[in-house]
């Protein structure tokens, strides 16, 4: 698959769709598996209609190419990364995307517009049959937000696009052939999530200045905006449109009761509360953060609430904080002040409007304290089971001789967890409010064989690494660009025993297992299988041997509802590798 060349930043950008060339060829009569240039553009001719409800469709010969504003059948084949429908013209192999489309679905859309040799976005008018599993949305913003695209697909159904999407992100860019025999032995089931619904202890809310209403497609009108303030969620792929919404099926119970009362009041004319305007700069009221966690002694949740605001006026904010501080679950008021022009829910100055400054949340046995703007596992649910999953990849010995080597260690809660069972851990962050929780929740936990070091990964020199022994484990979990090449090539050097990778971002998970798995250089070619069922896990590990390396490496996907920063379901994938390198699958 053709990649592109790294810029200047370091992260390599990829072809964001290289399912989307499989497909096509998969259309196509030709053997070859790469793409073909685009036909040229074809006109509609009149032709009669294949159905009442298909009247007004374009007719599509054999070599066609859409235009823009063009209305298609078309017929939804899959979902692709983040919810979008991968979807056929009916009876040719073009191949176009399109919001909301499930598979099955076969219904009529407008070429919105293009991009290269196929259509990017189509927006759907008029479904002509349903697609498969279809439930109702419990939702009723659920056709507007862009959060939860699919809530009216079975969690089944989104449960197998999503494992689908990882296994052709593995082929197509990791370049490990399915082909090979041992292939579903290496690529493990996806574990699903338990909770559905109310489980991300951690949801942000924007001010605006008027309320936007979605467009009614089916009459060709434009989006509105109505009179009126909002508190809601970004409309899809707007920074300045705000929907509306009086609760939130994704966080919990106690946070919608938070976030009632807040809307209930924040609108009176006597508060004189203001929301910001992103295109003036006017206003006070930026963005509403909710946060909850546990209290330690009773397991009942407790809840911070964050205001966002352009300046510091607690005079302003004190009625509301009034009425919300006597919620009982409400344990933190916050204020992060954010002056610049800018849209982000991180303040330059924080203030304690109510309670305490943080709140607790308890995980595989250690209480963490979460701050207004720290970086927690947004389902704690199961973040337990992705840490349990991590320490059995891991492999731990038990007997407190390992070293561990935690890269983008945020808070330190993955390396605080392992901390028991091993010698030492060092953690690597480049946020400084991370590490400072990580210190803090390491003496909250009384580990004092954990260090964690504020550095930037991306910005490794060559004397990286002699701070610290050489680990026996390396835990990273980047962001959603992936490891910089620096990085890569460290680790490759490295040979360490074994590297668990927890990623949050298939496509650039895919991109660095390709570097780690095949390597930068040729290396020697070796197999070796460890499974990770606990059961077995005896019977397929010879030895640690000191220049073997092991890449165990766990997918976090979106949640089911598609929304962002959601850890929902895990994908298991193993890979191994001799020698530090070169594992062979797919070359």
């Amino acid at each position: 698959m053709a990649v592109a060349a790294f810029p200047s930043c370091g992260a390599r950008r990829l072809n964001a769709r290289p399912w989307l060339h499989a497909i096509r060829a998969s259309a196509s009569p030709s053997p070859s598996a790469s793409p073909l240039p685009p036909p040229p553009e074809i006109d509609a001719v009149a032709a009669p209609p294949r159905s009442d409800s298909a009247a007004a469709v374009a007719p599509t010969p054999p070599s066609f190419f859409p235009k823009r504003g063009q209305t298609l059948e078309l017929v939804c084949e899959s979902l692709a990364f983040k919810g979008k429908g991968v979807c056929k013209v009916a009876d040719t192999g073009f191949v176009v995307m399109c919001d909301r489309a499930l598979p099955g679905e076969r219904f009529l859309g407008r070429v919105s517009r293009k991009k290269g040799s196929y259509a990017e976005v189509v927006t759907k008018l008029k479904t002509i049959t349903p697609h498969r599993d279809a439930v109702e949305a419990p939702c009723q913003y659920a056709s507007y937000c862009g959060g939860c695209k699919t809530q009216n697909l079975s969690y089944e159904a989104q449960v197998r696009a999503k494992e689908q999407q990882v296994r052709d992100l593995i082929v197509h860019v990791g370049k490990f052939s399915d082909k090979d025999p041992d292939f579903d032995a290496i690529f493990k089931p996806i574990i699903p999530c338990d909770l559905q619904f109310r489980y991300r202890n951690k949801m942000e809310f924007s001010f605006g200045a008027e309320r936007w209403m979605p467009r009614d497609v089916s009459s060709g009108k434009e989006d509105q905006m109505e009179s009126g303030y909002a508190l809601g969620l970004h409309a899809p792929g707007f920074f300045d449109k705000v929907l509306h919404v009086d609760k939130c099926l994704l966080q919990t119970e106690a946070a919608n009761k938070v976030l009632a009362v807040i809307q209930d009041s924040w609108r009176d004319p006597k508060l004189g509360l203001s929301p910001y305007n992103v295109h003036t700069h006017a206003g006070f009221l930026k963005h509403l953060m909710l946060r909850t966690g546990r209290d330690v002694n009773t397991s009942n949740p407790e809840v911070m609430v964050n205001f966002v605001t352009s300046s510091y006026e607690p005079n302003l904010l004190k009625p509301l904080v009034d009425k919300i501080s006597a919620i009982p679950e409400v344990v933190s008021v916050m204020n992060n002040v954010n002056a610049s022009v800018g849209n982000t829910s991180v303040g330059e100055e924080e203030y304690t409007l109510h309670g305490k400054s943080t709140i607790t949340e308890m995980l595989r046995g250690l209480t963490f304290q979460i701050s207004a703007n720290s970086f927690f596992q947004t389902n704690s649910h199961q973040a337990e089971v992705l840490y349990k999953l991590i320490e059995d990849c891991a492999g731990l010995r038990g007997d407190g001789s390992e070293i561990v080597l935690d890269l983008f260690c945020g808070t330190g809660s993955i390396g605080l967890s392992l901390a028991r069972r091993v010698r030492h851990v060092y953690g690597y962050e480049v946020v400084a409010e991370a590490i400072s929780d990580a210190r803090r929740n390491a003496k909250f936990n009384g580990i004092h064989n954990a260090t964690f070091v504020q550095g930037d990964l991306n910005k490794i020199s060559d004397s990286f690494g002699n701070d610290f022994p050489k680990p026996d484990v390396v835990i990273s979990d980047p962001n959603r660009p992936g490891m910089h090449m620096k990085l890569i090539k460290y680790l490759l050097e490295l040979q360490a025993p074994r590297i668990v990778y927890v990623s949050c971002n298939p496509s650039t998970l895919a991109r660095d297992l390709d570097h780690l798995c095949h390597g930068l250089v040729r290396w020697e070619r070796h197999k070796r299988m460890l499974p990770f069922e606990k059961r077995s896990a005896s019977r397929h590990v010879p030895t640690y041997s000191p220049h073997r390396m092991c890449l165990l490496a766990g997918a976090l996907l979106n949640a089911g509802c598609y929304q962002q920063n959601q850890e929902d379901e895990m994908l298991e994938i193993l890979l191994a590798q001799g020698n530090a390198t070169g594992c062979g699958f797919g070359k």
